[in-house]
């Protein structure tokens, strides 16, 4: 299996995909991480790749693994990215 891009491959690609400079890709991508951080708790979709979508967990029960014994796990609120369906086809 190969191994994942790194971030300076992520953008020396990029740049030269749109003819722009390697740093204005580096402004870019912060930008939309940026955008992303701030507008998670409504939802932010990233067209053709997926969507960032803040779910509810509802308290249950668990295991700790060192000892068997049951304990409770607190309901929170967790951040999940919902792959588009586009990007599931071109995968698999």
């Amino acid at each position: 299996m190969a191994k994942a891009m790194t971030k300076s491959q992520i953008l020396k690609d990029l740049a030269e995909a749109t003819d722009l400079p390697k740093k204005k890709m580096v402004e870019v991508l912060e930008a939309l991480a940026t955008m992303a951080y701030k507008e998670a708790k409504n939802g932010f979709t990233i067209p053709g790749l997926g969507k960032l979508v803040l779910r509810d967990r509802k308290a249950r029960l668990g295991r700790n693994p060192q000892t068997g014994e049951t304990i409770q796990i607190p309901a929170k609120k967790v951040l999940k990215f919902r792959i588009a369906k586009a990007a599931k086809d071109a995968v698999l």
